[in-house]
């Protein structure tokens, strides 16, 4: 059976994430049902991650089997002819039958964004956290030199009882400072719950001055969440894409 590959984008302030749920508007399930309608055909949708309620993903990965004969082209059309207008197919082609868009993840990059303006811009309150407190980036940079490498990220995640590792290895956290803005990029091996979220909490109590910098070893030694800084909102994150 076919393998498809596309690429897709949203803006998630409308969603209760990605991941499927009863009830509850996903992306998963808004694009299960409109190909499922398209195709005639149960479909289901696997996705690079599972990005939380409110947050955005200007690149995420996902794949499906499919009997249709309408090719990726096709079938990319009709989904954004028929998807609400704050999700958009921006890719489409076959794929290797073993392609599988979670498990053949080599890294993924996010981008938080926060506003520096002093003021709420609008056009952009959906996609950025406003933080006016002065912040001393080169704080949040020393911190975030911590964070760098593999690590247990329990202390940094809303994950509570797993038999699944929470070892991750966080590869890149860059810093790009433009006018009236702020942006924390992370590239790692993947993420736990809430953990982009959660570091960038914590690299803003830094840059505020309410945090030691020294305090990041004491989070990676306990793992305890409470250790950690506040979760950042959900709407300044963005997942910008996955590497294979």
């Amino acid at each position: 059976m076919p393998n498809i590959r596309m690429t897709i984008q949203y803006d998630g302030t409308k969603y209760y994430g990605f991941q499927r749920q009863k009830d509850k508007p996903t992306i998963q399930n808004k694009l299960e049902e409109c190909l499922g309608r398209i195709l005639d055909e149960e479909i289901e949708i696997i996705g690079s991650g599972r990005t939380d309620a409110g947050v955005h993903a200007l690149a995420q990965t996902v794949n499906f089997h499919s009997q249709t004969e309408l090719t990726p082209k096709e079938i990319a059309k009709l989904l954004n002819t028929y998807l609400p207008k704050d999700i958009a197919v921006t890719s489409a082609q076959y794929c290797s039958e073993r392609f599988h868009s979670r498990y053949k993840v080599l890294q993924k990059t996010y981008m938080y964004r926060i506003n520096r303006k002093g003021y709420s811009n609008v056009f952009e309150r959906k996609y950025v956290f406003d933080f006016f407190e002065p912040l001393d980036v080169e704080k949040m940079k020393e911190a975030a030199e911590i964070m760098k490498g593999t690590h247990d990220f329990k202390g940094f995640s809303a994950v509570k009882k797993t038999d699944k590792s929470t070892m991750r290895n966080l590869i890149k956290v860059e810093f790009e400072e433009k006018e009236g803005e702020l942006d924390i990029i992370y590239t790692g091996s993947g993420f736990l719950r809430n953990m982009v979220r959660i570091l960038t909490g914590t690299l803003i109590e830094a840059g505020t001055g309410d945090r030691e910098i020294s305090s990041i070893n004491e989070i990676f030694e306990t793992r305890d969440r409470t250790k950690a800084g506040f979760t950042a909102p959900a709407e300044g994150l963005i997942l910008v894409g996955a590497k294979y």
